[in-house]
């Protein structure tokens, strides 16, 4: 009689939020999720963060906002978004029927505003948890952003987390010379996880006109090039917090996402990757699922944090 090929458990539990397998879309990349049907099944992710909401419309910032680099993409699309009246009318109304964990990226030009966009969401139903977007680098001049600071960190996850009736998951910037600290503070202010990385403050110059190529002089790094860097910082802050860790950056293969996983990530996010190959997240998680069966592995959790450094 032959033998039946035993299934791989792909779960994760991140605690707060239990999903079907470790591999997430990243806000951002993804639009609101519903722009990617025509390419994959959405039901097939672990789940997918939308594009960060503010309270009211965003155009975002002037073009051109993205250059290629030679081994990643600059963005300053300056988180351009429909709202969260808009959002919550029109689009969550049809995220509903999907069963997979809707992540909403939470935005705000000050702590008043995160604060409201949470107060506005917390009325709906159909949202998994709220990814409180407090390090994009291409908003304010010089990538500022709350996640420079331990002290605006912790002040402002403090806030937002009393504020709010569902599972905080706090983004941090890799744009800091302490990602430990920062992320200590995010979780001494009572997040639920954290998500790390967002993208490193960048530029791009055309030579023969000697401008910037990015209207807004800097923006975010993303893809294979900081890979290596987020996955230091990944194993940095997982070895150093309880909270589970969100990873991502440059993730392009199941190999890639399993990286992370060694190295303390909980759960990945895959952000570049979709614009190159739009049912590369859905990939990942096949990739996943095979090197698990190829390498003797019954449950993917199993691996998580299992790095060797000594």
């Amino acid at each position: 009689m032959a033998m039946t090929k035993k299934s791989v458990d792909l779960t994760a539990d991140l605690g707060f939020l239990k999903l079907r397998n470790p591999v997430l879309a990243a806000s951002g990349t993804f639009g609101y999720g519903l722009e990617f049907e025509p390419y994959l099944d959405l039901e097939k992710l672990g789940g997918f963060v939308v594009k960060g909401l503010y309270y009211k419309p965003r155009e975002g910032n002037p073009p051109p906002r993205l250059v290629e680099t030679a081994s990643g993409l600059i963005n300053a699309i300056g988180l351009q978004g429909v709202g969260v009246e808009a959002f919550s009318e029109k689009i969550l109304p049809e995220l509903r029927r999907l069963k997979t964990a809707v992540i909403v990226n939470v935005c705000g030009a000050d702590d008043d505003e995160y604060a409201a966009v949470v107060e506005y969401l917390d009325k709906q139903d159909g949202i998994a948890a709220y990814e409180l977007n407090i390090s994009c680098p291409n908003v304010k001049a010089e990538g500022l952003c709350p996640a420079l600071s331990p002290r605006t960190t912790f002040d402002l996850v403090k806030r937002i987390k009393a504020a709010s009736r569902r599972p905080l998951i706090t983004k941090l910037s890799p744009n800091v010379t302490s990602i430990v600290e920062i992320a200590k503070a995010a979780e001494e202010a009572g997040t639920d996880a954290i998500a790390l990385v967002n993208t490193f403050l960048a530029m791009a110059l055309d030579l023969e006109t000697r401008r910037p190529k990015l209207r807004n002089v800097f923006g975010g790094l993303s893809g294979p090039a900081i890979k290596p860097i987020a996955l230091r910082m990944v194993y940095q802050v997982a070895s150093r917090v309880r909270v589970p860790v969100i990873g991502m950056g440059g993730i392009m293969t199941g190999a890639d996402a399993l990286e992370f996983l060694v190295a303390g990530a909980a759960a990945v996010e895959v952000g570049t990757a979709n614009f190159v190959d739009p049912d590369a997240a859905v990939r990942i998680v096949a990739e996943i699922e095979s090197w698990c069966e190829a390498h003797g592995v019954a449950a993917v959790r199993e691996i998580v944090g299992t790095i060797m450094v000594s």
